[in-house]
């Protein structure tokens, strides 16, 4: 049942990131698509390393000792949509939307973690994956704020 379950998030993530990428501009979806996934996997291999949590069911078995589609592709895409649903958005509603998305993720793990094997609390409470997920986000999507003033600071360089 879970590499069913497994296949159908794999299946509904690349259909996420096809639609995702459908409207422009592209080059920012891919920029914070790579971003998420570059710094997910780190941390997400750093609560692994620290048996705060487990992957008992996965695609790939070792080295991967991680959600490599969570990290890899779900989350990521999670954040893509996040960056576009925000990207006209100020403040406030920025920390709004973290809040909703990092949620509706949160609520998810809770239930695959209680009534499936394919995550296993060791050390680590839903309210982490919350705080955690809802910085992330906050953190990747000011990171490309600050990739933004930089490139058009270089643009208006340029331009003189």
């Amino acid at each position: 049942m879970e590499i069913i379950m497994l296949r159908v998030f794999l299946f509904i993530g690349i259909g996420l990131f096809i639609l995702a990428l459908r409207r422009p501009p592209q080059k920012d979806w891919l920029l914070i698509y790579f971003i998420s996934a570059y710094f997910g996997s780190f941390i997400g291999a750093l609560v692994v390393a620290h048996n705060l949590i487990s992957y008992p069911v996965t695609f790939l078995k070792p080295p991967f000792h991680s959600s490599v589609l969570f990290e890899f592709l779900l989350l990521p895409i999670v954040c893509t949509y996040y960056y576009q649903t925000s990207y006209q958005s100020g403040i406030f509603g920025r920390i709004w939307q973290a809040g909703f998305y990092s949620s509706a993720l949160t609520i998810i793990e809770f239930f695959l973690e209680r009534y499936t094997d394919l995550i296993e609390y060791h050390q680590w409470k839903w309210y982490f994956t919350l705080i955690t997920v809802f910085t992330f986000m906050i953190c990747v999507r000011s990171l490309m704020w600050v990739i933004h003033k930089k490139a058009s600071t270089l643009k208006n360089s340029e331009s003189q």
